[in-house]
């Protein structure tokens, strides 16, 4: 059974940082994102990391301020966040994937979701 588990997520205030963590059990994949939606809007690709390599991408939003990593034997993929704003405020998802090409910000490219875990950043 294929089983993305969010934790992590909480209640900031601006500046502030939250680590992320996204555990995978039942699947093989070689890419893992994470994403981000908010009430009414379109989910939002943050970032990615390639399994293998450990090769990263990041959406111009959070780069310099978002760090993606994985513990690579435990199957566990962390959003590191810092400097957090108000406007980063937004449910967060992981996303696996068995095809790492193209735009890793497009949600269609991804075969495994977990339920997301909350993030709030106050001004």
């Amino acid at each position: 059974q294929v089983q993305l588990m969010e934790s992590g997520g909480g209640s900031v205030q601006a500046g502030g940082s939250l680590r992320l963590s996204c555990a995978a059990s039942g699947v093989n994949y070689n890419c893992m994102g994470w994403f981000r939606q908010t009430p009414g809007s379109e989910r939002e690709g943050v970032a990615r990391i390639w399994r293998a390599t450990g090769n990263t991408d990041y959406a111009d939003s959070v780069l310099g301020r978002f760090t993606i990593s994985q513990e690579y034997a435990e199957n566990i993929v962390y959003l590191d966040m810092t400097s957090l704003k108000p406007e980063d405020t937004a449910r967060y998802y992981c996303a696996a994937t068995n095809f790492c090409r193209g735009d890793f910000r497009r949600p269609g490219g991804y075969n495994y979701w977990g339920q997301g875990t909350p993030v709030t950043v106050s001004s």
